[in-house]
């Protein structure tokens, strides 16, 4: 495979849908590495998982998703695993135990790969150390803080997406503005129903999302970056032609399952007695 050379780093976990008995493989950095694949680029998922059973169902999935799963990393500590009801599309996080991958940092070898990356991503809760060490050496990436939008310090990042308000009278610009300010080069804003704004460090340009009859919106904004990044990033397209494409591909993700398209398995009866404390609290 040739062409540009991305790396997406960061989380992974379960997602298990208590409501319907069902289990999908998800989290930020590793969506997005698998969305690149789908498009036939060329990818790669440095993150972690735990010495478990949901290590193992990661890695499968990794595998099925045409990545090397040698890439992911085995460390001792648990596999992140997130908790989750829905209803008609919508989620209800009752549970994000991050597990082993809680501010993963990649070993030497990883980091030196980051270096020649054409384009390198920081799933979320990505740790400020790495941060630093891809802005000091001027690297091409992008970090995804979520809600979190003080969480880092993002002096010389090249991209930040952070989630914003879905609510129309709610400005989206100051917020934007204290991205720039505090020191991030580009910002986008992906804000559900509302759509997503982009800041290119002059101007501020808006999408609207695509409407889309929702089965799960888990992973759309993963879609939206994977995309985003391909197009604006990497093969240079205009802003305006990025974000369209990136707004298709969230409402996309929004039509099926998961974060990407894969066989949803039940929930295993180890995962049940694992979190029955928790399950059961919720339910009451």
């Amino acid at each position: 495979m040739t062409g540009p050379h991305l790396i997406s780093v960061g989380d992974n976990c379960l997602d298990a849908y208590l409501s319907r008995n069902q289990m999908a493989v998800g989290g930020n950095a590793l969506n997005v590495a698998v969305q690149w694949r789908r498009r036939g680029l060329e990818a790669r998922y440095f993150g972690v998982v735990g010495p478990d059973a949901e290590g193992d169902t990661i890695l499968r999935a990794i595998a099925g998703a045409g990545l090397d799963p040698a890439d992911c990393e085995r460390r001792p500590g648990r596999t992140a695993v997130t908790l989750l009801q829905d209803r008609q599309g919508d989620r209800r996080f009752l549970l994000e135990d991050l597990g082993v991958g809680l501010h993963y940092m990649p070993d030497a070898l990883r980091l030196a790969a980051l270096q020649v990356a054409d384009w390198v991503h920081l799933g979320t809760n990505a740790p400020q150390d790495l941060v630093r060490h891809l802005s000091a050496r001027g690297a091409a990436f992008s970090v995804d803080v979520s809600t979190a939008h003080r969480a880092l310090d993002l002096a010389g990042v090249p991209l930040v997406f952070a989630s914003g308000p879905e609510r129309a009278d709610v400005p989206v610009l100051p917020l934007i503005e204290g991205f720039l300010a505090g020191g991030a080069r580009q910002v986008v804003m992906t804000c559900g129903r509302r759509g997503a704004f982009f800041h290119d460090g002059q101007t501020l340009h808006a999408v609207a999302a695509q409407p889309v009859a929702v089965i799960d919106t888990c992973g759309a904004g993963d879609s939206f970056i994977a995309a985003f990044l391909a197009d604006y990033c990497v093969a240079g397209l205009p802003a305006a032609k990025a974000l369209a494409r990136a707004a298709k591909a969230a409402s996309e993700t929004c039509a099926h399952e998961g974060g990407f398209p894969q066989p949803l398995a039940p929930i295993p009866t180890w995962l049940w007695q694992q979190y029955a404390g928790v399950i059961a609290t919720a339910q009451e």
